[in-house]
């Protein structure tokens, strides 16, 4: 797995561990050994997407083995409830959770707020938050300490990102440290029904006749961006543009327009969203970062 072409994200060529997929990293994944069956062959971002509600179902028959779910509360609409598990500091209230067609697995200390209809197959990691009203649909892998709102369909959203607003995110990536401001939303399918063609670094890569939006990590959104069908964004991009947006956006961008996102910025900007999380930037990740940045 280490040799997948796992372009925008920045440890994709010696580190590719923090990236979620179904209920696991692939860190975690390698770690179950050559032999075992739950290794997933995939050959890049799209693959992953395709396959991630089948990958949810299998993880899940995985990570329910010895944990002890809780007791859900009451005043949540609840539907299949034997496959449902919910990990100890979980809150659950007023919100309904429907199991009917894949499992949902919400880790410990999540927050699922009133309102929030999820449907199976769903993995949630640890600490994060599902906003009032959440619309979330099977497919979809949260991972930890995120915030997410709005709609949400058949994507991935790596750890310490948030999709906290209204707008639609289908069939899509999103990165670690990333945020999507409000009423940013995706396209996912185009208007004519053809495949969807992503322009990678390097290569153009067909994603079949669906894929929304694929975004390295600590990249952020303006409110109200409209994302075309198939757009890629790098790493450590700023976004912001009138109408949609151009369908490859390269690493350290600021705005769409072909003007850097100069690197002593983007670290004060990186620092100050993970002091928010309770986190700070690290010399491994400035270094990284560096050897990104175009010269």
């Amino acid at each position: 797995m280490h040799n997948t072409n796992f372009y925008p994200f920045t440890k994709v060529v010696d580190d590719d561990s923090d990236f979620l997929m179904g209920c696991f990293s692939f860190a975690e994944r390698n770690s179950f050994g050559i032999g075992s069956p739950y290794l997933v062959e995939v050959k890049n971002c799209v693959d992953v997407v395709k396959i991630n509600a089948a990958t949810i179902v299998r993880d899940v028959a995985i990570k329910q083995i010895n944990k002890a779910t809780l007791e859900l509360n009451s005043s949540s609409q609840i539907i299949h409830p034997y496959n449902i598990f919910v990990e100890e500091g979980a809150i659950l209230e007023n919100c309904i959770l429907n199991a009917s067609e894949g499992p949902i697995y919400i880790a410990k200390n999540c927050k699922i707020m009133d309102g929030a209809i999820l449907r199976g197959p769903i993995f949630i990691n640890e600490g994060s938050i599902v906003k009032m009203g959440a619309t979330i649909y099977g497919g979809t892998s949260i991972g930890k300490n995120c915030v997410v709102g709005g709609e949400i369909k058949n994507s991935i959203i790596n750890n310490f990102s948030n999709k906290a607003h209204h707008g639609y995110l289908g069939d899509s990536i999103i990165g670690k440290w990333c945020n999507l401001g409000a009423g940013t939303s995706t396209s996912n399918v185009k208007n004519n029904g053809s495949d969807v063609m992503l322009q990678l670094a390097n290569a153009e890569l067909n994603a079949g006749n669906k894929f929304g939006l694929l975004m390295g990590d600590y990249s952020r959104s303006a409110i109200n961006t409209s994302f075309n069908t198939g757009t890629v964004v790098g790493t450590c991009c700023n976004i912001f543009t009138e109408g949609l947006t151009p369908k490859y956006i390269p690493n350290f961008s600021w705005g769409c327009k072909g003007e850097r996102y100069e690197l002593p910025k983007a670290f004060t900007d990186i620092e100050n969203w993970k002091i928010m999380k309770g986190e700070t930037l690290s010399k491994e990740e400035r270094e990284l970062l560096k050897n990104l940045y175009p010269n």
